[in-house]
């Protein structure tokens, strides 16, 4: 639908705000914004792009698509810098939405491909639930990469979209699948700027989750999901999810037990313990596993946990067997 123009010339607010940072994704835009002229919403959109510092076709790809999607009736904004470096996608992201003026936003990103009903779809979704992220199922390229990781994506419950925030490496409802008002937005965010190697998504997701927001999943796939070996999401260290994680988890649950026992005995259990702060170490009484190897040991103690005394160490790994009524974490 063409936005008309006001008295000033200008156009007025778009009901929904497609957010597409870009850098260097001169492979994939030219599917990708076919994908936005290809929606079958019927309300106002727009299209608002920053251009971060891509070194290659980018511009000249999204210039002349800025004709084809305008002359169908949907605004396109375009930002960006020419700077030697990028600056990162959250500092993209907060740009594109900054000079975006939708009522609802709708993420995407330049290697992806929505389907025509997505933002049909998600926005009715976002009108139902005003302060939830919005996600969508999604279709893996190529289908055969990330199958287990994919399967998590679309199949978990609806109370899952909530548990599993404290025990998932990211976000239950990925980012490129994102969709949400811009009033619930300006409360949360903005996404954090510290460029490569920061989760942004995940930093904006448990600030979401503070302020009391939900997770909806819209069940259609509506997103094509590529994975290779360019994706942004490969410069953010494990470790470093890691210790988020971590920290969320001791913020927003473990306050609230007297004890609890750790579901995993093994590698990853024992690094969970080790990352706890001391307060959080008191509160382990047992380690829980169904390894018969470990739990004949009785106590197990990691012999190269250099924060831990050993005494410490052993007092809280008396027990391996799963305490009747006892809080527990599993960690993977």
């Amino acid at each position: 639908m063409q936005l008309p123009k006001d008295a000033t010339g200008h156009s007025p607010l778009a009901s929904v705000s497609i957010i597409l940072p870009v850098h260097n994704a001169e492979q994939w835009l030219d599917e990708c914004l076919a994908s936005v002229l290809q929606q079958d919403f019927e309300g106002t959109m727009e299209l608002s792009v920053f251009n971060d510092a891509s070194k290659d076709k980018s511009r000249t790809i999204i210039e002349k698509w800025k004709v084809k999607l305008e002359d169908s009736g949907i605004s396109v904004v375009i930002g960006g810098h020419d700077s030697p470096s990028p600056r990162g996608v959250g500092y993209s992201k907060n740009q594109a939405i900054a000079q975006s003026t939708g009522s609802y936003l709708c993420f995407l990103d330049s290697d992806d491909v929505m389907m025509p009903q997505r933002v049909r779809l998600q926005h009715e979704a976002a009108v139902q639930h005003p302060t939830s992220i919005i996600g969508c199922q999604v279709r893996r390229d190529p289908p055969d990469s990330t199958e287990r990781y994919t399967r998590w994506i679309n199949q978990l419950t609806s109370d899952q979209l909530l548990t599993q925030v404290f025990t998932s490496h990211g976000p239950t409802v990925i980012m490129p699948t994102w969709f949400c008002s811009r009033a619930w937005f300006s409360h949360v965010g903005p996404f954090d700027e510290g460029g490569r190697g920061v989760p942004e998504d995940l930093l904006f997701f448990y600030e979401h989750l503070r302020k009391g927001g939900g997770v909806f999943r819209v069940d259609h796939k509506l997103l094509l999901y590529r994975y290779h070996l360019y994706a942004t999401t490969h410069s953010v260290l494990e470790m470093t999810i890691w210790i988020h994680r971590v920290h969320f988890l001791e913020e927003r649950v473990l306050p609230r037990w007297k004890s609890f026992t750790i579901w995993n005995a093994g590698k990853q259990g024992r690094r969970l313990y080790r990352s706890l702060t001391a307060a959080s170490r008191r509160k382990v009484v047992a380690f829980c596993d169904v390894d018969e190897n470990k739990i004949r040991k009785g106590v197990y103690c990691h012999e190269d946990s250099q924060d831990l005394t050993g005494g410490e160490f052993e007092d809280n790994l008396k027990s391996l067997h799963l305490q009747e009524g006892q809080d527990f974490v599993h960690f993977s």
